[in-house]
């Protein structure tokens, strides 16, 4: 680590590194966007587009290494994602989709992404939990988890016993109905661009609506499935023995 390193994603040297590799027209748009929504995550939604831009380039890792060690650690990692969720909802926004963008503050936005970001990592480690034989797809630059399609990235991208792909789509917060359509496109993707199609999707959700279910019912090969969430609490023993008191 040759250079200065910090803790948060540093947009100065983002764009300094940008334009080293040779992206001062991309980095300079970046710099200069004029942002339109009225949310508080400017400069999340620059590293959103930061972030998307050195992976697009698959220049990330070095700048990582020489800017951004944290960005490797699990806090890091969810950061990144929570970059890149909020760079696809400003797009969306954009796009006249008034529904993206939820009236929540941003401490419940980030528990939100938390903890997405928590049930995508422990399905990805437990596929089984999904569908027995399930395993993850890999490529030498990257893995089934936020893989990186055209127009987003795919929670989890698995491959079923049968060599088939899975498609699954987490939500854990508004905007499910949404999610049919976005699963559809990232479906359709992989089909064109990975082949061994067709491929199967699903929907895991906390709350899966009737007109969702209603929807799915004319999509062949996506299915929906709901998650529950559980905890146990176990007591701590002290160093000099027995159980702390309540």
């Amino acid at each position: 680590m040759s250079e200065e390193q910090t803790n948060t994603l540093s947009l100065k040297a983002a764009y300094t590194f940008g334009t080293e590799k040779g992206l001062k027209n991309e980095i300079d748009d970046i710099k200069d966007m004029v942002i339109e929504w009225d949310k508080p995550y400017t400069s999340s939604l620059k590293r959103g587009f930061i972030v998307d831009l050195f992976e697009k380039h698959d220049i990330f890792e070095e700048f990582k290494a020489r800017y951004w060690s944290v960005g490797n650690t699990p806090e890091g990692q969810t950061f990144r994602r929570r970059f890149l969720r909020i760079k696809e909802q400003y797009n969306e926004w954009l796009k006249g989709d008034d529904d993206a963008v939820s009236d929540e503050d941003e401490e419940e936005a980030d528990q939100a992404f938390a903890e997405e970001a928590h049930l995508r990592d422990f399905l990805a480690k437990n596929l089984n939990c999904i569908e027995a034989g399930l395993r993850l797809y890999q490529t030498t630059e990257h893995s089934g988890v936020e893989f990186p399609v055209d127009d987003g990235r795919i929670d989890i991208l698995a491959v079923d016993r049968n060599d088939r792909f899975l498609v699954v789509e987490l939500k854990v917060s508004k905007g499910r109905n949404k999610a049919l359509g976005q699963l559809l496109y990232y479906m359709g993707w992989v089909d064109n661009k990975l082949g061994k199609g067709p491929c199967r999707g699903l929907i895991i959700a906390k709350e899966i609506s009737n007109a969702l279910v209603l929807a799915v019912q004319r999509a062949p090969g996506v299915s929906l499935a709901r998650y529950k969430l559980s905890f146990s609490i176990e007591p701590v023993t002290e160093a000099g023995g027995g159980n702390s008191p309540p």
